[in-house]
């Protein structure tokens, strides 16, 4: 059975001071889980010029209001912070959502980040892939020596061993190609695939993702994706809502390195190509558009869909009628 998460927009506009909108934001987590959905998810990012409240402590401030929903990041720049610190402040949130977390872990993207931290781009893979190794030891509560590149660690033990054993699933963010399924394949505990891929190129990057992990002996595993979504019963409004929305989040965005190059990221050039990627990925339509899209994802094998229905300046209204549609006419779909 399909299942679905709520990304929740914890980036904001530059001058919005985001201690106003922290109501708004709990009444739509409250909506979501009424709704069932199953899960909540905060992104990260550092400096730039939209205020965003960090991940780790806004979800466990959310926590009472999500009830009994998974809280996830989605994604926690992994090669900017050490991991010891990574371990316990995740098993921490462990704790406090009684062993209801999931470390979505990026790798990052943005060069004044990087600059910013003192760490060089190009050993944010390294940085990367020793960190995930390392808070995955860290996490059984056993004592943990560790002899990396870039971090050491002698007989130490995590001082909070996670409520759940082992911690917290890890999924992985990756790009949309080849390298980003195999690393998600070999690292993580679920790949969660970004939401402007279109679905030719999802069954792919997919493909080799499930090979990869049969070829490593893993076994199967979640297979999520995240889309963007505006419901009204009027699908060209829907699709203009969402459209204005989403490329003014663009844009901003665009002011920092995109990820990398290519047909993948044609979204940031705005324009005609975002309206493209739009139609073939985005749920910008009537509840009816919307599950047809989801059972066609739901066909190829996806198994959980994490949905974003806010950006920049889209009101509270907007977002509530949304989820209101996705829970009395979409979701029913689905049980």
């Amino acid at each position: 059975m399909l299942r679905f998460g709520l990304a929740v927009m914890n980036d904001f506009p530059p001058g919005v001071v985001p201690a106003d909108r922290i109501a708004p934001m709990r009444e739509q987590v409250r909506a979501a889980r009424e709704s069932g959905i199953s899960s909540v998810w905060v992104l990260q990012h550092y400096l730039g010029g939209m205020p965003t409240l960090q991940p780790v402590p806004l979800l466990a401030a959310l926590a009472a209001d999500a009830g009994d929903m998974v809280l996830g990041t989605n994604m926690f720049i992994l090669p900017l912070r050490h991991p010891v610190a990574v371990a316990e402040e995740f098993s921490t949130l462990d704790h406090l959502t009684g062993g209801r977390a999931i470390a979505g872990f990026g790798m990052g993207y943005r060069e004044n980040e990087f600059a910013s931290f003192g760490i060089p781009m190009e050993d944010r893979r390294g940085r990367y892939e020793e960190a995930v190794e390392l808070v995955r030891r860290l996490w059984t509560g056993e004592p943990t020596t560790f002899d990396g590149a870039h971090f050491q660690v002698h007989d130490q033990r995590i001082s909070l061993p996670p409520v759940r054993p082992g911690g917290p699933p890890i999924w992985i963010g990756a790009g949309p190609h080849r390298t980003g399924a195999l690393r998600a394949a070999r690292l993580g505990d679920a790949w969660i695939v970004p939401p402007h891929v279109p679905p030719d190129r999802l069954r792919t990057v997919l493909g080799h993702y499930r090979e990869e992990r049969a070829r490593l002996g893993r076994g199967p595993s979640e297979l999520v994706v995240r889309r963007e979504l505006v419901l009204d019963r009027d699908r060209e409004r829907a699709r203009a809502v969402g459209i204005t929305a989403r490329s003014a989040l663009t844009r901003k965005y665009a002011e920092y390195n995109a990820p990398q190059q290519g047909d993948a990221y044609r979204h940031l050039a705005g324009g005609k190509a975002a309206e493209e990627v739009a139609d073939a990925s985005y749920l910008f339509t009537d509840p009816a558009g919307a599950i047809a899209a989801l059972k066609d994802l739901e066909a190829g094998g996806l198994t959980y869909v994490i949905l974003r229905a806010q950006w920049y300046e889209l009101g509270q209204e907007q977002v509530l009628k949304t989820l209101e549609l996705f829970r009395d006419e979409v979701l029913p779909a689905f049980r």
